[in-house]
This record gives C-alpha cells, sequence and structure tokens, in this order.
C-alpha cells in the first residue's frame, strides 16, 4: 500500500524546500519555495512522534552536515540520510545514527555507472544491503528517463529501465530505490504519473518517488498508478513547509488507513 514519506531538505544549513531543476552551483539560479526558522531537529521530532519511517534528510550541497547530524541524534536510526555519501563517508553516517545511506552522484564519474564503485560502497557497509538505498533521481529526455546527478545537473548515461544494464542491475546492492523526478520537482504541477507506473512494473524492491505532489489526490493516484507499490514524498506543498495543498495530519491519516 502506498505510503507518505515525509523528508527534511537541508540547503546551506537550513531546512528548505526547492525547485529541483534550479539546483547549480549558482547561487543566483536556486529557486525556493520555502525557508524554514526551525531546525533540522524539529522535523525528526515531528516524524519519531508519528512513526514516519524511511524519510530522508538530503544534503543539498556543501555546509548541511551539523544539521544531518542533530536530524539523526533526534531519532536514531528512523532517517536516512543523502548527499555526498561515498565509501568513504557511507559507515561514518550509519555510525552517526542514519538506518540507511542513500546514494547517487559518486556511482557515476564522469557521468558513467561504475559498478566497481557500487561494490565498495556496500562492502564499507559490511555488505549490508539493508543499509543502501540508490537514488535514481532522473530527467525526462525524449520518451525515457536517464539518472541525473550533481544536484540533478548533469544527466547521466544510465537509461531508467527494467534492463540488465540498469533496475536490474542495481536491485540485488540496495534495500530499496529513492527517485526523484527532477524535472518536477517542487512545482507542485502533479507526479510524473507514467513514471510511477512504469517504476512499479520494473522494480520488486521498495520505491520512494518524489517530485510535483500537490494533494492527497496525487497519493491517491500513485496508489492506483502503482498498485500501492511505489510511497510518495510530499514536500512544498505541505503545511509544515508552508504549502497549502496538504496537511501533515491528513497524509499521518492517510497513513493509518492505507
Amino acid at each position: 500500500m502506498t505510503k507518505f514519506r515525509p523528508c527534511i531538505d537541508l540547503h546551506s544549513g537550513q531546512v528548505k524546500q526547492i525547485v529541483g531543476g534550479t539546483l547549480s552551483s549558482v547561487a543566483a539560479d536556486l529557486k525556493t519555495n520555502y525557508v524554514s526558522k526551525l531546525p533540522a531537529s524539529h522535523y525528526a521530532e515531528l516524524y519519531r512522534k508519528n512513526d514516519l519511517r524511511g524519510g530522508h534528510v538530503v544534503m543539498l550541497g556543501p555546509g548541511n552536515d551539523e544539521a544531518a547530524k542533530e536530524a539523526l541524534r533526534t531519532w536514531p536510526a528512523g532517517l536516512q540520510v543523502a548527499g555526498g555519501i561515498t565509501d568513504k563517508n557511507a559507515k561514518y553516517w550509519i555510525d552517526m545514527g542514519a538506518e540507511k545511506v542513500i546514494i547517487t552522484s559518486f556511482l557515476f564519474p564522469e557521468g558513467k555507472f561504475s559498478l566497481e564503485r557500487l561494490q565498495s560502497v556496500l562492502a564499507a557497509l559490511d555488505g549490508d544491503r539493508s543499509k543502501l538505498v540508490l537514488d535514481l533521481s532522473c530527467r525526462k529526455k525524449g520518451n525515457t528517463w536517464f539518472v541525473a546527478m550533481n544536484r540533478w545537473q548533469t544527466i547521466t548515461e544510465m537509461e531508467i529501465t527494467q534492463e540488465a544494464e540498469s533496475i536490474a542491475l542495481l536491485e540485488p546492492y540496495c534495500s530499496e530505490f529513492l527517485i526523484h523526478a527532477a524535472d518536477v520537482e517542487g512545482l507542485q504541477q502533479g507526479v510524473d504519473e507514467e513514471l510511477v507506473s512504469k517504476l512499479s512494473q520494473w522494480c520488486t524492491i521498495p520505491i520512494t518517488y518524489a517530485g510535483g505532489a500537490r494533494n492527497l489526490q496525487d497519493l491517491e493516484k500513485v496508489h492506483v498508478s502503482s498498485q500501492g507499490k511505489v510511497d510518495l514524498t510530499i514536500g512544498s506543498a505541505l503545511d509544515i513547509f508552508g504549502g497549502s495543498g496538504v496537511t501533515f495530519d491528513e497524509c499521518i491519516e492517510w497513513n493509518k488507513g492505507h
């Protein structure tokens, strides 16, 4: 059954909601939907109180380590962490209290997938795939989707398909996938239902989709188009992030009913 999954997006040490496609190293390009006056620990405590497991703390660029650690200290083994994860620091973040680490860019040196690097990350986690999530955040090119890295600015050579060089290759190494549809991330113009439907057909492990969600109807749409196999992250539309599309309490009630 499709569940609501929470997030804590960190940028320059603050909790923010950002238009995904505008994230680059050029500060002037950044479009922000919301900047919270509250610390990351506030959101971690809110999720802990409501037992909202599987939420992701995403460090978007530098300057976010302390805020991420603060969230993890608030709910040890309750949150996943992403952003700059490599084979050198994956175990460190687990030791800091992350339930799982989420990884993308490190696996794509110069935009080309490296199985060797994936194996190296898993080895750093003592071969425990239950601690590893692969972030296959993507952008659409023509009629298909390609994995995007470097804050979603660089499109890699990996097409997201069921084939042996994509989903089928990656599944044995991780416990779930996180998929941001970067083209619609933060726009609150609806989810990419075609992508959600395809993911539910292609993947045999848990999947969380993020991007474009506006309201409870979008939770219902994801539930229907994925036959309940894909979970949904709602960010900018949520009242706790200054949104007006759906309340946090409504999402909690949805989860209780599903």
